[in-house]
């Protein structure tokens, strides 16, 4: 779920509609317009109509990425901005940092592509549910090899949990179905393992999809600020006003972020002008929202009353 960053004089909606076959075992040889089947349903690949070599990815009906095949360092979506605008404020890339982060859900690789460009010693992973999907995106974007990049088939927990801790500077977690991130991917125990998995100094980051209500970034925000110590959000006026329906960028670090002018400005002089709140005005933008858990196991559910019957069955 995303919102592109040049509101004029781009029509998003403009498609070639017809389903593209790949015989089984090839990987398609760059971009070709078209409806693409994938192991979730089924992507769309969409050119660009204001830009010759930009490219548009929707997944199972919903705008996911964009890729300029000829410059890496331009990314179409101005929540993708705020990410890059801030990891670069905690990692300036004159000074060339080694890197090694972990993007949950990969889509395109816009910023795993990006940060590739800004960062050439960086070592990335991407973790995308979506094996046909990845196999396409590597045939249709010039996407940097192994190690420098390598695109990991499987569901983005499962993988989190399996790293070993202290390993990753940076993680982002930019997975949706549909226009939803999935529960176990924003539970205080998740958020644990994630924290547990980043180096002293590391950085997460999650892309919050949201209504104007904004139920959902504050769970979002109480979780994060539950497990680090520092926290920041990065998002435009209204969306932070709760006037219309987008994305926010939510983040925790153990260590503080720093009061950065150039990051400011950064921000507000983006198409998409955006503000950055600090810690103290995340927790109370999250004061009374619920810090979202896993659901209780067998193990640890309550016993029942004695003397009261079992349903038969459970909720969905």
């Amino acid at each position: 779920m995303a919102k592109r960053g040049r509101a004029a004089g781009r029509n998003a909606g403009t498609s070639m509609p017809g389903v593209v076959e790949i015989p089984k075992g090839s990987r398609p040889d760059g971009p070709v317009a078209g409806v693409y089947y994938i192991d979730t349903g089924d992507c769309e690949l969409i050119p660009d109509q204001d830009n010759s070599t930009g490219w548009l990815l929707r997944i199972n009906g919903v705008m996911s990425s964009h890729i300029d095949l000829a410059d890496p360092l331009f990314l179409d979506f101005e929540y993708m901005r705020w990410i890059a605008a801030l990891v670069e404020s905690r990692w300036p890339p004159a000074a060339r940092p080694k890197l090694r982060a972990l993007h949950l859900g990969g889509g395109a690789c816009s910023l795993a592509r990006y940060f590739h460009a800004a960062y050439p010693e960086a070592r990335q992973v991407v973790v995308e549910l979506d094996g046909k999907l990845a196999g396409y995106v590597r045939g249709w974007f010039d996407l940097p090899k192994a190690p420098l990049l390598r695109l990991r088939v499987g569901e983005a927990r499962d993988v989190t949990e399996s790293l070993t801790p202290q390993t990753r500077d940076l993680i982002i977690r930019d997975v949706f179905a549909g226009a939803v991130t999935p529960r176990p991917l924003t539970t205080a125990e998740f958020t644990q393992h994630a924290r547990s998995v980043l180096a002293p100094g590391g950085l997460y980051l999650v892309n919050s999809g949201d209504a104007p209500a904004l139920s959902n970034a504050r769970e979002d925000a109480a979780t994060i600020a539950a497990a680090f110590e520092h926290t920041v959000i990065i998002a435009d006026p209204a969306m932070l006003k709760g006037r219309r329906y987008g994305n926010m960028i939510i983040a925790g670090s153990d260590v503080p972020f720093d009061d950065d002018p150039g990051l400011a400005r950064r921000l507000l002089g983006g198409a998409v002008p955006a503000h950055i709140w600090d810690d103290a005005r995340v927790r109370a933008f999250a004061v009374g929202a619920a810090v979202r858990h896993d659901p209780p196991t067998s193990s640890t559910a309550p016993a029942p009353e004695a003397g009261r019957p079992t349903s038969s069955s459970t909720a969905p």
